[in-house]
């Protein structure tokens, strides 16, 4: 189950929540706006959590990082590993997928890595690139201009036949597999977590919204993360509002459920990642993501025991 579409765009600018400043509609802390119907240029988007002026920014980054890692304690973000590999490939090994890639037939071209990058969804094209930069002799940079030419598309002209048994030969590499890692950092991990936070959610609350923008990209249209994100604050105040945390977090839940009811493809509407895992967890009051963990994905069942 891969994301929607990735296309980068210009970001809005934020006001963070955990400065007391809520903005509504298209104004809340967007990362950018990346519609499956535009298709532009793929260049870096600037950092939407980076806004106002340099006097609040360094208010907003010390307010941060004051508050305990939370997912991003390395013990968690093993954890958030394992869990969106029980939903991306099946198994607890994320490890063992670097080197992962097929056509899911789900209209994204090839799906490939630890996360399911995308050949047209951007973050593919994105991670190639940055890889490119550094290792510029790589066995995938003679697929970038064919990258370009399908970003947005199902179609896998100019990379068949290669490319797929170049990108097992690369994932051998420990280069690679660090820069998907860093891929999947920059562009889903990191802005995920510190989102979170900025809207006064636990460790649960920030895999929430990670394994959200995985699965839906960061748009800002209603079928992506901060759609969802509005749709969920129109029905429940955020922690950092003086709300409940697990009632938020179960309007978050309900409208990510509903647009993969809608949106996805009908191989991609088991929505047993939300139903049978994440919602387990915040029914039993396990803000913290503390193992052991027991959870279903299409009716699997997964375990993480205790340290």
């Amino acid at each position: 189950m891969t994301r929607i579409v990735l296309i980068g765009a210009p970001a809005a600018a934020a006001v963070s929540l955990v400065l007391g400043v809520g903005l509504g509609g298209e104004d809340e802390v967007p990362l950018a706006d990346r519609p499956q119907a535009v298709r532009q240029a793929a260049t870096p988007a600037p950092n939407p959590l980076k806004a106002g002026s340099a006097a609040e920014q360094r208010a907003l980054d010390e307010r941060i990082d004051t508050l305990p890692p939370g997912l991003a304690d390395p013990a968690k973000k093993e954890i958030a590993a394992r869990l969106v590999a029980s939903a991306e490939h099946s198994t607890l090994n994320w490890r063992g997928r670097y080197g992962a890639i097929e056509d899911l037939g789900d209209g994204n071209g090839y799906t490939a890595g630890i996360i399911g990058f995308c050949s047209g969804t951007n973050d593919m094209l994105q991670l190639v690139e940055a890889y490119t930069a550094t290792h510029p002799d790589n066995g995938l940079a003679r697929y970038l201009p064919a990258l370009r030419q399908v970003d947005g598309t199902d179609t896998h002209e100019g990379l068949d036949p290669g490319f797929a048994a170049a990108w097992v030969a690369e994932a051998k590499k420990q280069a690679f597999r660090d820069a998907q890692d860093a891929a999947r950092d920059r562009i889903y991990f990191d802005p995920a977590v510190r989102l979170a936070k900025m809207d006064g959610l636990g460790t649960l609350g920030q895999f929430i919204y990670y394994d959200a923008m995985l699965l839906h990209g960061p748009g800002l249209d209603e079928h992506g993360f901060y759609g969802i994100r509005r749709a969920a604050m129109q029905q429940a105040r955020t922690a950092a509002e003086g709300g409940d945390e697990k009632v938020y977090l179960n309007a978050v839940l309900d409208a990510s459920r509903s647009v993969m009811k809608t949106r996805l493809s009908t191989a991609q509407r088991d929505t047993s990642r939300i139903d049978t895992a994440q919602r387990v967890f915040l029914r039993d009051g396990n803000l913290d993501l503390t193992a052991p963990l027991e959870w279903q994905v299409y009716g699997e069942t997964f375990r993480i025991p205790a340290a």
